[in-house]
């Protein structure tokens, strides 16, 4: 089903697998549109209830395919970029910017990443360097082998961070921080990325995946997937709220939304009683009738 990916759900976790290992997973067009369909097939499947993002080989994802060499990043002379949109070059050599074809992969992959139902789980196997680690900052969490190396290496390319990334990066590690990896473009080692703050833990390359699976059925087997889905969101949409008051009228939405759902009613019952959870609700049907509550921002938010 997929050329560039793997796709594999155990006991409620998606495995999504970047599959390249030949190329050390080098990020494509046909990456880009499969992780696309992955993350919406994974929103649609009540079955998955939390995502674990792994490469497969000893990479994660070493950055953009660089096959095309100086017309990498020339996006109107690759062959391999789609042509249905046409170009945004106007017959007078002027550029329409705002023409979809000028919309950067990185984004897109990142954008959908950031609306993800489901939580998610990067784990960084390897080398994650340029795209191969601006993808991870909409994760929610990431992990890492002692052996990755991280570069936010643009500057050193020619160009400037993509995916989103001048959003993300400095919420998820500070502005300094951000600052220095961006602009210097070198490489570091996971032990850097823990002490600035770009991931949780680091750990032998041959538990790493344990690790994340971990986390992720601590998620799976304690919390209602639709409390996580909600949380998730409100947490990141949250993060460009202006005031307190914002995020408190939200929450007492929610709140009183989900004070009357049979999610709660088992949430307080499994504790007194002392056994496993039962959530019954599903992410795909049982959202509060005010979500997705960004919806009338421009772009969907």
């Amino acid at each position: 089903m997929y050329e560039t990916i793997d796709y594999k759900v155990e006991d409620r976790i998606l495995t999504i697998t970047l599959n390249r290992p030949d190329r050390l997973n080098a990020f494509n067009n046909a990456m880009c549109e499969e992780l696309i369909a992955a993350f919406d097939r994974a929103d649609a499947d009540d079955g998955v209830a939390a995502i674990v993002m792994t490469g497969a080989g000893r990479a994660f994802c070493a950055g953009a395919d660089l096959e095309a060499g100086a017309a990498t990043f020339d996006y109107d002379n690759r062959a391999d970029r789609p042509n249905d949109l046409g170009s945004p070059v106007r017959a007078d050599g002027s550029v329409d910017y705002a023409h979809p074809s000028v919309r950067d992969n990185g984004g897109r992959t990142s954008m959908r990443i950031f609306e993800s139902l489901k939580p998610v789980i990067g784990v960084i196997n390897g080398p994650a360097v340029g795209i191969g680690v601006t993808m991870t900052l909409p994760m929610d969490v990431r992990i890492a082998a002692d052996t990755a190396r991280f570069g936010f290496v643009f500057t050193r390319r020619g160009i400037v961070p993509e995916a989103a990334s001048s959003w993300f990066l400095p919420r998820v590690v500070g502005i300094s921080q951000a600052l220095e990896w961006t602009m210097t473009g070198r490489l570091f080692p996971a032990t850097e990325a823990l002490a600035g703050g770009l991931v949780r833990s680091i750990h032998p390359a041959d538990t790493l995946l344990e690790a994340g699976y971990a986390l992720a059925r601590e998620i799976v087997d304690n919390a209602s997937p639709v409390s996580v889905s909600l949380t998730r969101q409100m947490m990141w949409r949250g993060l460009t709220q202006a005031h307190p008051m914002e995020a408190h009228r939200l929450d007492s939405k929610l709140v009183y939304a989900r004070g009357r759902s049979s999610d709660a009613k088992e949430g307080v019952m499994s504790f007194l009683e002392k056994r496993s959870p039962q959530y019954a609700g599903k992410v795909s049907q049982d959202m509060p009738e005010i979500f997705p509550w960004w919806a009338e921002l421009p772009f969907g938010g």
